[in-house]
């Protein structure tokens, strides 16, 4: 009887929560397959040169690379899994490296008028600079593939968390000022009680934008670098031998941790922001 009723309230608690997230799950999967099916139709009838995603899985390579991402036989001949991991740890240490000099160069930048003014024409002209356009500069100056991956990163991530905490910091009301003042307010106390708190929400919004573009960068980067673990130069590898589905595939790896490290910012953001403020 017990285990009946169990039962009962662990089906009803699955129904419940079918029907409350039915349409965050069932609609982007429809989105999906519909996406899906349409490439396969275009594939089929020549419309689109490119293999469809039946016929990527036909494939004996790409299925083996989909099947077996662990696989390590020394050099650069490992599994997806270990590519995109090379890439996730560079992306992890320029990126913090960018939001550890972003915040604070953003901070400075917005409490002090006169550097401001010095150095924005400067910070306006370096973050228009692409990507790849830094790559040959990186390897230059470096003369290693490893910190010159990771100055790419940075240098291409840097700019929106610094721009957007410089914004944050020049858009506390003048009345939180006032208040600081009037309470006499020590620098320490106005900068983690008032400072802080108030720019937090510019400063993720340039967190997020910056967790994108340092994916985006190291990709590009590895594709120039080659000899080197990661996914951006499994891409190239595997492009260079005509193997376009492995391409294809890399390419859902991509994708799929771009969306991952977006999201995982996005929680953080609302873990941390006060209710108001989101």
């Amino acid at each position: 009887m017990a285990a009946s009723i169990g039962n009962r309230n662990s089906s009803n608690a699955i129904a419940k929560f079918w029907q409350k997230n039915a349409q965050n799950w069932a609609l982007p999967i429809i989105g999906i397959l519909g996406f899906l099916a349409v490439w396969q139709l275009l594939s089929s009838i020549g419309l689109v040169k490119l293999p469809g995603p039946w016929n990527i899985m036909l494939e004996k390579s790409t299925r083996n690379l989909l099947l077996y991402p662990f696989f390590d036989r020394g050099g650069t001949d490992k599994g997806l899994f270990w590519q995109t991991l090379a890439s996730f740890e560079r992306v992890a240490k320029g990126y913090s490296l960018a939001a550890v000099v972003g915040i604070g160069v953003g901070i400075l930048v917005g409490t002090n008028a006169v550097i401001d003014k010095a150095l924005d024409p400067l910070f306006q002209f370096l973050r228009t600079v692409p990507p790849l356009a830094w790559v040959p500069i990186a390897l230059a100056a470096l003369r290693q593939n490893e910190p010159a991956a990771l100055f790419v990163i940075f240098i291409t991530a840097v700019w929106p968390i610094l721009l957007n905490t410089a914004v944050g910091v020049k858009q506390i009301p003048q009345d939180y000022r006032n208040v600081s003042r009037v309470l006499q307010l020590s620098r320490q106390k106005y900068f983690f009680k008032i400072l802080i708190p108030s720019a937090l929400p510019y400063i993720f919004t340039g967190l997020r934008i910056s967790i994108g573009l340092a994916w985006l960068a190291i990709i590009a980067a590895e594709i120039i670098m080659s000899g080197i673990v990661g996914i951006g130069f499994f891409i190239w590898n595997a492009y260079t031998n005509d193997k376009v589905g492995e391409v294809i595939l890399a390419l859902v790896y991509i994708g799929a941790v771009g969306l991952i490290l977006d999201r995982a910012i996005g929680w953080l953001q609302n873990v941390i922001l006060p209710e108001e403020q989101k």
